[in-house]
Order: C-alpha cells, then structure tokens, then sequence
C-alpha cells in the first residue's frame, strides 16, 4: 500500500454526508488549429458553466508528466490507487468486469476484433465498431474453432462492440505467465506483432497467443470486416486494498462498459444493475435515483466522450459533451454533498488516441475558496484553485470536502 493511502486510511472516518464522482472518460482535448477551441471549449455547456462559476477546478495528471494513461491506471489514480505501484491488465479489468472469475495461474487478455487486408496489415482496428450481437457471432465462432491449444482450456467472451475477451486457464497446478509483449500495434497501415514473453514464467503464455491469432485469422478467413485479431492489456489475478477499508465508505459503480465495472469491482465497489445501452445517460441516472440512499460515494462513468475521441470525431464529442450537460441538473437536484467532474484520460479527436494532456477537475462544495474559474474547460481549469495535481490527490481532496478526514498528527 502506498504511503498516502495508508495515511488516509488512518485518518478516514464515517459521516452522512454523500460523494458523487463523474468521470467523463477521455474528455480532455485538443484544438484542431492552433489557437483554436478544444471540445470542451467548443460546447454549448450552460450547466456546467454555471457550476464551474460557484466551484474549485484545477487539473491532474494521472500518472506522470508526459505520460499517456490507459483507462485501467488512469481509473486506478482517481480511486486512489498509484498507477505506478498497482498495476493491473486490461484483460482483468474486462473479465471481471462481464462476471468472469479468474483463478490463480490464469491469464486473461483483451482482444480487439480487427478489419486486416492484403498481406495481413491492419486496416481498422475496431474492425467499424460492430455490434454486440455480431461480436456475439463472432465469438461463438471462434469458441467453435479453438477449444483449446496444446492442452490448455481457452475461453472467449463478447465484452462490447469490437472487444471481446480471452481467458487462457491454468492446467495441472501450473501458473501461466502474464509478462508479454502487445500483438496490437495501435496503428493501422502495418502488420499485427508477435507476441513475446519478457521472462521465462510468459513463455508458454505468448505461444498460445501467437497460436490464437494464427487460428483465429484462419476461422474468420470467410469475414469481410471482422477478420483479424489484435491483443493487449495481459493480466493474471490482481489484489487492491479494499476501498471500503481504505476510505470507510459504502461505495457504488454505476457504468455500463464492462471494464470500469471490472476495474470498481476489484476494489470492492458494488456494482449496480444499469438499463441501457452504454450510450444511454438515463439508465445511469435512474440507477443513482433509485440507490442514492444506500450509498454515500458513487462513480459515475460516462463513455462515449471518450470513443468519439478515438474515432477523431470532434464535432461528435462536443455532442456528447453537451448531452452530458443536459443531463446535469438531474445530478445536481440530489444534492451531493461533494461532487467531482473529472477525466480518467485526454482522447483529443485530433488525435484520436489517449495522449498525455491534463485532464480538467472540477470540485464543488460548500468548503471551496474563491476561484477564477468560470467554465468547465482545459484552459480555464488551468487558472482555478486546485493547481495542477496528481490523480491520487483527488481522493483525500474528496474525503477532506466531505468531512470524512481526522487531523492527522497532534
């Protein structure tokens, strides 16, 4: 456990007063010309303007300066958790994210379903974003193809649009290696890598990945679009502090991406049932209504201002980002005691990838000095109260504003 978790474990103690964490995921950008708007900037946000007038911003980097965060660590950081010390796959995150249990020796992987043309180069990485019933399709397809490898019993799971998931089990006592090397490049225009164990324990693990990609491509040769795949984000059994013992606090996730419920379920959140698809705000609305007595800190997750990003759609992610904002004065009608807005990550649609830019924070309650601030924007995060943080601070900061933190020392 990291000295600052520790610490705020000491000091955290139980009250009434409730937290309401949102994170607009990847919702930090870019102009596209210099000197122009982000997407944040460029949308119609009346409702955040007008919280972000009477509330503290500042803006954090979730992992390090220069340092482009996943959403498994950049989620981890809000939570507390330093990234650098708790590290966890994305394949975990998504197993146990659609209900999957891992036992000890297993590797989980995270695959994406890929568009390939001549000569094996990726085309597209989300081979067009298909839908979950033609990831369905395609999974049962390949669970009809590769059963197993050489001995060792492979699952595969639908997890969302092109995701899916790959569970390779542990056998006879052995414990398989999750210390491997990306097959996906994360650029098209080039060939899929081969997967390559980084010690000795991972060996046997990248071979049956390599297997894998080889069988799959064979049994998807039929496919026009979904005819490849592409893995990353390795991971056998991860073990976190318990949020609840860390913070005394009764938490709920509320997301509908299995990898945030993965990730809020390995730190001992509970997970609420959401309606919906992930693309719909209302069901995550009602989810809060109908459980906000039950609870006192709650983690919102919001998604697609994070895929448009990555689609490198600017004017959709000012659409969702205003979506966000209609939505609002239903968040605020129950009256958190702290609310935070916050990013797990920058997906600027110039750039249609993460990247390594702060995120902006906003934080309001009634504990909050005088701050310039008055939108809920990058640049304008940049002159609030806050500063520029740590994603790890953000939990004492929300602990401190709810009361919920004793002095520490005499």
């Amino acid at each position: 456990m990291s000295d600052l978790l520790e610490t705020v474990r000491g000091l955290s103690k139980k009250t009434d007063s409730k937290i309401l964490m949102v994170v607009l995921d990847g919702v930090g950008g870019l102009p596209l010309d210099v000197n122009g708007e982000t997407e944040l900037a460029t949308a119609k946000t009346p409702n955040l303007d007008t919280l972000a007038a009477g509330s503290q911003l500042g803006l954090v980097e979730l992992v390090g300066a220069g340092i482009t965060p996943g959403s498994g660590p950049g989620h981890l950081s809000l939570f507390g958790y330093d990234p650098l010390k708790f590290v966890v796959g994305r394949g975990a995150l998504s197993a146990v994210g659609i209900g999957v249990k891992l036992n000890a020796g297993d590797v989980a992987v995270r695959g994406n379903f890929a568009t390939l043309g001549g000569g094996r180069v990726v085309q597209d990485r989300r081979a067009g974003r298909p839908s979950d019933e033609k990831n369905a399709e395609i999974v049962a397809k390949l669970r009809a193809a590769i059963p197993e490898i050489d001995g060792t019993p492979v699952e595969i799971y639908t997890e969302s649009e092109h995701r899916f998931v790959v569970v390779f089990r542990a056998a006879g006592g052995e414990v398989l290696g999750a210390q491997i090397s990306d097959v996906d490049p994360q650029a098209t225009g080039v060939v899929p890598m081969t997967a390559a164990a980084h010690d000795a324990a991972s060996e046997k693990t990248a071979g049956l990945v390599n297997a894998f990609v080889t069988r799959a491509e064979q049994a998807l040769a039929g496919e026009t679009q979904v005819n490849g795949v592409l893995f990353r984000g390795y991971s056998d059994v991860p073990h976190f502090p318990s949020f609840a013992d860390v913070y005394q606090l009764r938490s709920a996730c509320i997301a509908s991406y299995p990898m945030y419920k993965g990730l809020a379920s390995l730190v001992g959140m509970d997970v609420l049932p959401v309606d919906g698809h992930e693309d719909a705000l209302d069901g995550k609305v009602a989810a809060l209504k109908e459980n906000w007595d039950a609870y006192d800190f709650f983690y919102f997750h919001v998604k697609k201002t994070d895929s448009t990003g990555e689609d490198g759609d600017f004017a959709a992610k000012v659409k969702k980002i205003e979506l966000f904002d209609a939505l609002l004065p239903e968040l605020l009608a129950l009256n958190p005691d702290v609310l935070a807005i916050v990013g797990d990550h920058s997906t600027p649609s110039k750039l249609a990838s993460h990247s390594w830019h702060p995120v902006p924070l906003l934080i309001r309650s009634e504990y909050g000095r005088k701050d310039a601030a008055q939108r809920y924007t990058e640049e304008e995060a940049g002159r609030g109260s806050l500063g520029l943080r740590r994603g790890t601070d953000l939990m004492p900061l929300l602990m401190a504003n709810a009361l919920k933190l004793n002095k520490y020392g005499a």
